[in-house]
């Protein structure tokens, strides 16, 4: 079998109360907050899907925990394969799924957060171009991190360092650079992580009409624009 064009990984957790979405524990109870990220991985799902079929490379969820990944598998959408993230940090679950990739013969890999609900498309197209040039493609957030990673080739070496922390942009961007790989820096985005975060999501709210629908719909329900003042 022919090797895809590439893989694009989104990287989620069950939507378990009091395990996804904390930061926003209080005002939200930890069920409702499990809620927002339940209704924020399905419109990343969908929204990731779509923009595979288009791009000719295959979706995958990578699950933590990965005891749960036959419950999340009953409602992803096709063509999504689902497979477990292994590894006792972030840093080396992506590593990992980085080097399953190389096992199956793909070389390009995006990696993608599931925070990110207006991560679109166009983002995803753009990345794997710049990759025809750039061995590595970051999209950063607004707290330092990234919500997308792209690699030419398989280099799982470039997440041997701490992650989720507030350098963990500039320490991958080193990373990689210590190793030799030329760097594209994206334009920025912004991941849901606060309801202060809301805001962005408020101005970006007829673009984001189409991608997260499932996440607009629950903060209209639950009134959460109020709390971050938007």
């Amino acid at each position: 079998m022919i090797p895809p064009r590439g893989v694009v990984i989104v990287f989620a957790k069950a939507p378990r109360p009091g395990e996804v979405k904390t930061r926003m524990c209080p005002p939200l109870s930890h069920g409702e907050a499990a809620e927002l990220y339940a209704s924020m991985l399905a419109d990343v799902l969908e929204a990731t899907a779509r923009a595979a079929r288009l791009l000719g490379i295959d979706p995958l969820l990578a699950v933590h925990p990965p005891g749960l990944c036959a419950e999340l598998a009953r409602d992803v959408p096709t063509p999504f394969r689902v497979i477990s993230q292994r590894g006792p940090d972030l840093g080396a679950r992506m590593a990992w799924a980085v080097r399953e990739a190389a096992a199956a013969g793909v070389r390009r890999v995006l990696l993608r957060g599931s925070d990110s609900p207006t991560l679109d498309g166009a983002a995803l197209a753009s990345a794997l171009a710049d990759l025809d040039e750039h061995d590595v493609v970051l999209r950063p957030d607004r707290d330092g991190g990234y919500n997308l990673v792209g690699l030419r080739r398989p280099t799982p070496e470039i997440f041997d360092h701490p992650m989720s922390t507030a350098n963990v942009l500039e320490d991958t961007h080193a990373r990689a650079q210590a190793l030799g790989l030329a760097v594209k820096v994206a334009a920025p985005g912004f991941d849901l992580d606060t309801l202060a975060d809301l805001r962005w999501l408020a101005r970006e709210r007829d673009r984001a009409a189409d991608l997260c629908a499932r996440t607009l719909a629950f903060a209209d329900q639950r009134g959460l624009w109020r709390h971050a003042g938007a």
